[in-house]
């Protein structure tokens, strides 16, 4: 147990430094392509930290642990809302955000949930329901392209947060480089949640856990640990944008991109009078953070309910 103890302790440290890679050439990628950190956040990074979940429930699919893949991803919404953006409002000292959230993205905080739960209500998930679920995802990425057309002003954000000047950094760093960067520091990210949660699992088995609590929660905090750490980074930079655009980006890409991969590859059976809990959490936290994002609470005291409302649903969870 001593040895899981220290690699998972060095899977931390990984996640970390990676996350500080990435953080940094994905704040160049915004300079030089006029993004805004809410779009390189909503994309790049969203996309790559929602791989841990995705290859878990892709994986629990393939194995007819079809329970999982669904509760993975319902566990890992609550999570990157109420853990991931909880941790980051707790450790921003300034957050100046620009972009209007409420107006531009609470549809799509809300919005999969939403989905998600009309689809379940015949008590499956099947490929018509992936299907749809996947033109979900591409009206997304359609509306991130097509609705931040002012993205021009809010690089004066990116410049407050990072202290760095867009123009010395397109002659001092090349842009090729600054995606191989990204794409190692994903790869990085990647690999230490993996195995961050390979050995929290033997963590929790030497301790007596039973393996429902180690899936429903060692699993969904597991795989939203990306998310957790370029978050923190983020916010320790004071890049509140990047973390927000992260976290709506990860919610969508995980109902929408894996509940639809998932059910293409086999129907997924739903008993939402099993899990009302789980969904009833997701929906409090949806809400919060629409509340958060409508009237700017963007501050600690947000922060620190947010995390109360995870520890409650953690508590209850595990049955104490």
């Amino acid at each position: 147990m001593l040895l899981d103890i220290l690699f998972f302790a060095l899977a931390m440290g990984a996640l970390i430094y990676f996350a500080d890679l990435l953080i940094d050439s994905s704040e160049k990628i915004a300079f030089y392509y006029k993004l805004s950190p809410f779009i390189i956040g909503a994309t790049l990074v969203a996309l790559g930290t929602s791989l841990p979940e995705m290859a878990i429930s892709i994986s629990a699919t393939l194995d007819n642990k079809t329970d999982m893949a669904v509760s993975n991803v319902v566990g890992s919404y609550t999570f990157n809302i109420g853990l991931v953006l909880g941790v980051a409002l707790l450790l921003t000292k300034q957050a100046k955000l620009k972009r209007e959230f409420f107006t531009k993205d609470s549809l799509w905080v809300i919005a999969p949930l939403f989905v998600f739960v009309l689809m379940a209500l015949d008590g499956e998930l099947n490929y018509i329901d992936g299907i749809l679920f996947l033109c979900v995802m591409g009206g997304y990425l359609l509306f991130l392209f097509t609705s931040d057309k002012k993205a021009i002003e809010v690089i004066d954000e990116c410049n407050e947060a990072t202290n760095h000047n867009p123009n010395l950094d397109k002659k001092k760093d090349s842009i090729v480089l600054a995606f191989l960067l990204s794409f190692v520091g994903l790869a990085g990210i990647l690999l230490g949640a993996y195995f961050s949660v390979e050995y929290a699992q033997n963590i929790a088995y030497a301790l007596g856990v039973s393996e429902w609590v180690v899936g429903i929660l060692v699993l969904a905090i597991g795989s939203s640990l990306p998310e957790l750490i370029v978050s923190i980074k983020a916010a320790l930079k004071n890049n509140l944008g990047l973390a927000f655009g992260a976290i709506v980006g990860s919610n969508v890409v995980n109902f929408a991109a894996i509940l639809g991969v998932s059910s293409i590859i086999a129907t997924l059976p739903i008993h939402l009078d099993e899990i009302i809990f789980d969904i009833a959490t997701a929906f409090v936290v949806a809400f919060m953070l629409i509340f958060i994002m409508a009237t700017k609470a963007y501050n600690r005291a947000s922060g620190i309910l947010l995390v109360v409302v995870t520890m409650l649903f953690i508590k209850n969870s595990i049955g104490l």
